[in-house]
């Protein structure tokens, strides 16, 4: 048996890597007390040091228009280019003043706010188009005659005729109807004349109509549905068969969502895509677009309503969902997630990174809570799996977003809509042109 006793030469051996041990250790000391370590910039937990992520989307906040006065009750937003100068300008309905505001910009970056045309009882949504074809662009105004539920026979159908230099000419198309929530010109009947969506919500009592253009300022109407609560009724062509339709959010009720598929000749076939399991749902909002960009339109839709309860406590089941067009007419639903008090998706690349997001504001939340978040923005990540991002903790109470590249830097910017129709007042804002950081 060999010894287990080391022989001098190995001593020596052990030695000499003792103190080239002794000697590194030494010298990185003196490394660290000549060269020390930046200061961590996030907490240490358990040991290691967190770097603190950098945010996924930011954006700062600007005031634009008229400034803050009494309770700003801003129900609608629309971007266009109004007096065709090749910047967008911003279109505001404000059911305070029951007025149409143009925020025009000029030049670039400067925003001027003006009142155009009469005063419009209520008004609800803002869309643009060319009614008479005189190549200036008119607008179309959803009348509700008052906001705040009511089921008198109170809505018009009112278009701001554009007679050029910034001067704007109301003209009554229909009057005495169930309150109006909507207004889209669209050709549907091939006669190359814009008629009209025309979505009503009423209250107990409401409609879906398409209003024939006749020429020279006159219209038939065709009713479509008999149902109260109609909130949107967005325009394209859903099936792919080169004929406009349109789709429509029915709250109230119904809380569904029907598609209105262009038979020709004026006529419609009205299908039901989905319908909430009960009247508590609180439809929202409505948006078409391309989200998975399968050249198919898709629809977005809230469900986040507070008029019932008085704007004082989101419900659990409020949030975003999503109906992929599958073609011919067929919808698949998804939902996106939850978000208290969710109203007026958009659909937008606001990460440019080439994929369709969404972005949606709180009509209601928490007031009292600084934690409470009032617009998220919903990232995709191509393969359409959402991430929430909050965008906003202040200001409150926003029923309306747009969005629209008003830089002229292909980068869309965020515009809201303060609705401070309900106490508790607090954070208020009128209209807030948000870009990113």
């Amino acid at each position: 048996m060999k010894s287990a006793a080391a022989s001098p030469k190995s001593s020596f051996l052990w030695l000499g890597v003792l103190g080239l041990l002794a000697a590194a250790a030494i010298g990185a000391l003196l490394f660290l007390l000549l060269h020390p370590p930046p200061a961590p910039t996030a907490a240490v937990k358990s040991g290691v040091t967190a770097v603190a992520p950098r945010p996924l989307l930011a954006y700062e906040p600007v005031s634009i228009g008229f400034p803050v006065e009494g309770n700003p009750i801003i129900t609608h937003l629309a971007v266009t280019d109004l007096d065709l100068d090749g910047l967008q300008d911003v279109l505001v309905c404000d059911a305070r003043t029951d007025s149409i505001g143009w925020i025009r910009q000029f030049p670039r970056g400067v925003f001027t706010e003006q009142v155009i045309g009469d005063k419009v009882a209520g008004p609800a949504h803002i869309s643009v188009c060319d009614i008479n074809a005189d190549g200036r662009p008119d607008l179309l105004v959803a009348s509700m005659g008052k906001i705040m539920p009511n089921n008198d026979r109170l809505g018009k159908v009112v278009v701001l005729e554009n007679l050029g230099g910034g001067r704007f000419r109301n003209r009554v198309l229909a009057e005495n109807i169930a309150r109006v929530t909507d207004v889209r010109g669209v050709d549907l009947n091939g006669d190359r004349r814009l008629d009209l969506v025309v979505g009503q919500f009423g209250y107990d009592q409401g409609e879906i109509r398409w209003m024939e253009n006749l020429g020279n300022w006159e219209f038939r109407s065709h009713p479509v549905l008999n149902l109260p609560g109609t909130i949107m009724t967005p325009v394209a062509d859903y099936d792919g068969d080169g004929r406009p339709d349109f789709a429509a959010l029915v709250s109230q009720d119904a809380e569904e969502i029907h598609l209105f598929r262009n038979s020709g000749n004026g006529q419609f076939r009205d299908s039901v895509l989905w319908k909430a399991k009960d009247e508590s749902w609180g439809s929202s909002g409505l948006d078409a677009g391309d989200l998975n960009r399968d050249g198919r339109p898709d629809l977005v839709f809230s469900n986040g309503d507070g008029f019932n309860v008085g704007f004082t406590e989101p419900s659990p089941w409020h949030g975003l969902q999503w109906l992929e067009n599958r073609g011919e007419g067929n919808f698949a639903y998804h939902r996106i997630g939850d978000m208290p008090g969710c109203y007026s998706p958009v659909l937008a690349d606001v990460n440019s990174d080439g994929f369709t997001d969404i972005v949606a504001v709180s009509g209601f939340n928490h007031v009292n809570d600084p934690n409470a978040v009032w617009m998220t923005a919903w990232l995709n990540d191509g393969r359409q799996q959402f991430t929430p991002v909050p965008l906003a903790h202040e200001p409150t109470r926003l029923i309306t977003l747009a969005t629209g590249d008003l830089d002229g830097n292909g980068i869309p910017v965020l515009i809201t809509g303060g609705f401070h129709a309900y106490p508790l007042a607090s954070h208020m804002s009128r209209v807030t042109l948000w870009r990113r950081k």
